[in-house]
């Protein structure tokens, strides 16, 4: 295989213009809201001095994003996504506008980091299945592989460099300055996103309801493949997420400089496989590659449990972050192609709600484990649970193992459609 087949397909930049404002928008925005990921908690830590205070922002940020993840996901396929994506995106600039506010006064309070935090939640869950749903309408379908790795290289660039500039931001021209850029990324976010084509709900589409969040569950509950990807990708959190325990496994290793190498190991290993992620589009069989990537994801953390060696052990982290890159690519091809438009924006809260809860519980799991028995006790064994667990779940679910987008029936209607509706497009145009 060529060095020119393994570099990032870039066909959905090169074809779509709506795609092309989608990304660059996000990645102004993923930029700016890196700096406050980093500048909040240590705003926070600075006013209070508790690790306790700290550690609660997880706790009020779970449940907005549940609730509102879901409700977002109705909200998807009710209303116009680019205006429900512009408006949450608004929303977001005056949350980070109340944090520089408080931030400039003599004496900064410390319940709005708290209502701030909880906030950003509600409105991401809000947003995120609205940005999910609407590539499939503006990606063709046999780019989505491709447009799933470029939209996960965006995060992954935001993320290294964020941090690493909030930092030096934050040490020389103080937390107001972060909070600061977050308000201007999100006004150029908006400016960008404004230009994207409406993308209106069904004519026929209801308005959001809890009916409507129970047809999504019946339709993910009937589609064994799908259910598939749900249940994999939490069990290999809920097994085998230790960041948590970083600190601590460096401390056991004598090694405690590399803590910060531990945290970027695992967006590390996957920036590598979004470098290199030409080849994602010749796979076919997405199903089996997820249970491979998560059985890979979960040896990784084993190995990297029982290694007394740091480097190995940050080896073994960023394979790890490789295996679950992978899996994250054909999932979300996996949703993309075969999931009707009408239902792909609840589906996108239903896959949101596996998303964030499944890092949740493992890092519970993990911290749980550790006071029971030994960190890296922890590690290791959570990695082997995993590989049990997708096991397990691989042979329940014989239909994900066999999926294949060249026959699967939902991907072949899915095809279809977009064919239909881009020949409509071309009669239309024919006939002006």
């Amino acid at each position: 295989m060529s060095a020119r087949a393994l570099l990032p397909d870039l066909s959905p930049w090169r074809s779509s213009r709506d795609f092309r404002l989608l990304w660059s928008a996000g990645l102004i925005t993923v930029f700016g809201s890196f700096l406050t990921f980093v500048a909040l908690p240590l705003q926070l830590k600075e006013l209070t001095g508790s690790a306790v205070a700290v550690g609660a922002l997880g706790v009020v940020e779970l449940g907005p994003l549940i609730v509102f993840g879901l409700y977002g996901g109705a909200l998807a396929d009710a209303v116009d996504r680019r205006k429900l994506i512009l408006w949450s995106e608004a929303a977001l600039g005056v949350v980070a506008l109340g944090l520089l506010a408080n931030t400039l006064l003599p004496h900064p309070m410390v319940w709005p980091l708290y209502a701030a935090a909880a906030l950003t939640s509600a409105l991401t869950g809000v947003q995120r299945p609205a940005l999910d749903a609407i590539v499939p309408r503006i990606v063709a379908h046999d780019q989505l592989s491709a447009a799933a790795a470029l939209n996960a290289l965006r995060w992954q660039a935001g993320g290294v460099l964020g941090p690493a500039l909030a930092g030096l931001l934050i040490a020389y021209a103080g937390l107001e300055t972060a909070y600061a850029i977050d308000v201007a990324t999100f006004a150029g976010s908006v400016a960008l996103g404004w230009r994207i084509a409406p993308s209106p709900a069904a004519h026929d589409a209801r308005p959001p309801s809890l009916r409507g969040i129970a047809e999504g569950a019946r339709y993910a509950w009937s589609r064994r493949e799908l259910l598939g990807t749900y249940t994999i990708d939490v069990a290999a959190m809920l097994f085998a997420f230790p960041l948590a325990l970083f600190p601590f496994l460096a401390d056991r290793l004598d090694a405690p400089w590399s803590l910060g190498l531990m945290y970027a190991a695992l967006p590390f290993g996957s920036m590598l496989v979004s470098a290199t992620s030409g080849w994602t589009s010749r796979v076919h069989r997405h199903g089996l590659a997820v249970v491979l990537a998560a059985l890979g994801w979960g040896a990784a953390v084993t190995a990297a449990g029982f290694m007394d060696n740091v480097w190995l052990v940050l080896l073994f982290l960023t394979v790890s972050g490789s295996c679950d890159m992978v899996s994250g690519i054909f999932r979300s091809t996996m949703w993309n192609q075969t999931i009707p438009d009408e239902l792909r924006g609840r589906l996108a809260g239903i896959e949101l709600l596996s998303f964030s809860a499944g890092p949740q519980l493992g890092q519970m799991r993990a911290g749980g484990m550790a006071s029971l028995t030994s960190v890296r006790a922890s590690v290791w064994a959570g990695g082997l649970m995993c590989v049990a667990a997708v096991g397990l779940l691989a042979l329940a679910l014989p239909k994900l193992v066999t999926y294949d987008s060249r026959t699967n029936e939902h991907a072949r209607a899915m095809r279809a459609r977009k064919k239909e509706a881009v020949d409509a497009v071309g009669r239309d145009g024919r006939e002006a």
